[in-house]
């Protein structure tokens, strides 16, 4: 995520490296650079200047203390500016209404049917909501199946009618009043998109917007597509006046162009982004976070916050009495590796360990890391499971051929398992004391 706006940005500061004070003329060289490194990450010209005046601005209106060196004061600065140009603050949902009614705009292809039910699912999990999902886009016969299925994914219900029915408005006011009947807390209407902008879209929507007064209009758009991004959401945003941006794919964007962008072109936050694939890979957008993570700095806030949402009290303690008895089996391994992946794509983890990104500069990382481990350990039998110490020469290479491993890859494994249990051990010995 940003990896060449990161790796620009980091080059710009060290121009002021080894500076002893900040002067007019090296401010002026980094701020170039830096001005230069948004332009090249695809940030909107007019935005590019604007925030780099502020940046240069502030530090030379800064006297720098004799502990900060220029470089350290000049990352500070340039961080409260990325946080501000993205809007300083995270902005939550409004849910207000009975039911509170989203509607989702955006183009064919942004990601628009996909974060609709991210969405659906976030509120069913983190909020505790009763979320029906519409379907009306009444063009793509696709796109009624496509919901319809992820909505089966995340155990939602997703409304649609029959294909004969070609009034996306009356559908959506029909949903919204068997909501109503049921006891729905929460309507997410799915709109029809197009390649482009085109008058009949944008009419279409309009029309849905005023005949069901949403609580949130939201408009979807692909991050990757940097500048086109930008442009299109002022185009929506001058006819449709929506509330807030959703970011999808930004996991795959290397420069950053629309998160940086959007909020002052079209003055409007940026909601939540979508970091991948799966159902659950949604986050709020958090600015200053955000920041955190385009100068290297990771996002260790996002990272305790998902391992809390996946911690479990009961287990824990149930896998400490374990450890504490040196019965810590595979069992127990493959649950702690679940855990882990249900916090996200690795990749996106990796980024959010201050220095990481950096560390593992050209180095792939997969969320496939984890099926050799995965397939030795089904290839177990349930008593070897549950008993490491059962594990002989010929139970080895069963086991590796059972998995598609050679021995090597299975002693290896094992190996980390025995160090593994051995550190945890120490460590709840050490909390005893």
């Amino acid at each position: 995520m940003f990896d060449n706006l990161s790796e620009r940005l980091e080059r710009s500061f060290k121009i002021l490296k080894g500076e002893g004070r900040i002067t007019e003329i090296n401010i002026a060289e980094t701020v170039k650079d830096i001005r230069k490194a948004l332009l090249e990450a695809d940030v909107n010209y007019k935005t590019a200047k604007q925030f780099t005046d502020q940046v240069k601005e502030k530090a030379l209106g800064q006297n720098v203390m004799t502990s900060v060196r220029p470089g350290q004061l000049m990352v500070k600065i340039t961080h409260d500016e990325l946080a501000a140009l993205m809007g300083g603050e995270a902005t939550e949902i409004n849910l207000k209404g009975s039911p509170a009614i989203i509607l989702m705009a955006g183009l064919q292809g942004s990601g628009k049917t996909t974060f609709a039910s991210k969405l659906a699912n976030w509120l069913q999990t983190k909020k505790a909501k009763k979320v029906m999902l519409v379907a009306c886009d009444v063009y793509r016969p696709a796109a009624i199946e496509q919901l319809r299925v992820l909505g089966e994914q995340i155990n939602a219900k997703v409304y649609f009618e029959e294909q004969s029915a070609k009034d996306p408005v009356k559908i959506a006011q029909n949903a919204i009043a068997e909501a109503k009947k049921f006891g729905y807390d929460i309507v997410i209407v799915d709109t029809a998109g197009r390649l482009a902008v085109d008058e009949q879209m944008m009419t279409e929507i309009a029309a849905i917007k005023e005949a069901i007064h949403p609580s949130e209009t939201l408009f979807v758009v692909d991050a990757m597509t940097g500048q086109d991004a930008v442009n299109t959401a002022k185009e929506f945003n001058d006819r449709l006046d929506f509330d807030g941006v959703i970011l999808t794919k930004l996991d795959g964007d290397a420069r950053g162009g629309a998160a940086l962008s959007i909020r002052s072109v079209v003055n409007k936050p940026i909601k939540f982004i979508g970091t991948g694939e799966k159902m659950e890979a949604l986050d709020v957008f958090h600015p200053a976070r955000m920041a955190d993570r385009i100068l290297g700095m990771g996002d260790v806030v996002s990272l305790v916050e998902r391992a809390q949402e996946q911690y479990d009290e009961e287990e824990a303690r149930r896998i400490s009495k374990k450890i504490a008895k040196n019965q810590f089996d595979f069992n127990d391994f493959l649950g702690q590796l679940n855990q882990i992946k249900k916090m996200g794509s690795m990749k996106d983890l990796m980024g959010m360990i201050p220095g990481m990104d950096k560390a593992l500069k050209n180095v792939e990382v997969s969320d496939d890391a984890f099926k050799p481990i995965e397939a030795m350990i089904n290839s177990m039998t349930p008593a070897e499971r549950s008993n490491p110490g059962l594990l002989n020469g010929s139970r080895k290479n069963r086991i590796a051929k059972g998995a598609g491993v050679d021995i090597v890859a299975l002693n290896r494994f094992l190996k980390q398992f025995e160090q593994t249990s051995k550190m945890m051990r120490k460590v709840q010995q050490m909390k005893r004391r």
